[in-house]
């Protein structure tokens, strides 16, 4: 691991997004690291007047559908992330190329430096809030489909709501692995329709249809969120799913309506991370919590490695 300078570390920092959490995430890094441990504090004092009981407890002992919660789970996977990288790196410290899944990308942001960790805190457990709202407003939910290409995919939505309904693809996690999303009545006639076409397909518990049109209440309300928060320029390179390209270095704006606009649409992580091959990024680490962004990494380019951090190196002292 190479320092490129005072405060840049050469490394690919993958964000883990919604789905990752687990109870009992950052346990052990807060128990290693005093760097870890005060991120949590600092979560805890920033959303105490918010929440009835202190993230730190909610990740460390749940209950799992406390936890499961979109408006608590997003604070709580943020939170754990950056204690990861303050514990591996220390306060100050900055990626040279960050990435994350969905929610991952505030991670990404905060940690290039675009806003400190509390704005980047109250941003994600407002947009969890949100999206919460915008799934009980609706009857959505969201399918996975093991066995369709991304064309196949999108011709299948297209053909399932021919008569009406929402159905899109959502999550672009790897070569043949498809979330659909979408309300309930056309998830169910594409569970039956993916039978026909010898495709898996499984339901998601969920609280709603995620990345689809579905949550356009909810994009609209972040946009307004993300206007009030300062957005300083990148010290590091970030990737968004939305594009699966690069955020320009200094443009607060394109950030605000990026990620206003990556609540609706489609989570093109498969494309994202081949387009970041073929430009040459490497040095691949996965934060915590869980180890998903590893496992898709495998489906997309085995010979790429990534080194997960889900749990501390037993060998290194905090």
């Amino acid at each position: 691991m190479t320092t490129i300078n005072e405060t840049t570390i050469n490394v690919t920092s993958l964000c883990p997004g919604q789905g990752a959490q687990a109870v009992g995430m950052g346990k052990a890094w807060h128990e290693a690291s005093d760097a870890a441990r005060g991120v949590f504090t600092r979560a805890d004092d920033t959303l105490k007047d918010v929440l009835s009981t202190q993230l730190s407890e909610i990740c460390f002992n749940g209950p799992a559908d406390v936890l499961n919660r979109t408006d608590l789970s997003q604070p709580a996977i943020y939170t754990t992330s950056v204690a990861c990288w303050r514990a591996l790196h220390g306060e100050g410290a900055v990626p040279a190329v960050a990435a994350g899944l969905s929610l991952g990308e505030y991670t990404a942001l905060h940690l290039a430096g675009a806003f400190s960790f509390e704005d980047g805190l109250r941003l994600v457990a407002r947009r969890g809030t949100l999206m919460q709202a915008a799934a009980e407003a609706s009857d959505g939910g969201m399918l996975a489909v093991m066995g369709a290409t991304e064309a196949e995919a999108e011709a299948f939505c297209a053909e399932v709501t021919e008569g009406g309904g929402v159905l899109v693809p959502a999550n672009l996690n790897a070569p043949g692995q498809i979330v659909l999303s979408g309300d309930s009545d056309a998830c169910s006639r594409a569970a039956e329709a993916c039978a026909e076409r010898g495709w898996r397909a499984t339901p998601l518990t969920v609280a709603g249809a995620f990345h689809s049109p579905l949550m356009q209440p909810a994009a609209d309300a972040m946009l307004d969120v993300l206007a009030d928060v300062d957005i300083r320029p990148l010290q590091g390179e970030v990737w968004t799913n939305v594009t699966s390209s690069r955020y320009p270095s200094d443009s607060p704006d394109v950030i605000r309506n990026t990620l206003a606009e990556q609540i609706t649409s489609p989570v093109r992580w498969s494309s994202q991370m081949a387009a970041m091959i073929e430009a040459g990024v490497s040095d691949w680490t996965e934060l915590a919590p869980g180890k998903v962004l590893k496992g898709l990494m495998r489906r997309i380019d085995r010979s790429a490695k990534v080194e997960n951090h889900d749990q501390p190196d037993p060998t290194v002292s905090a």
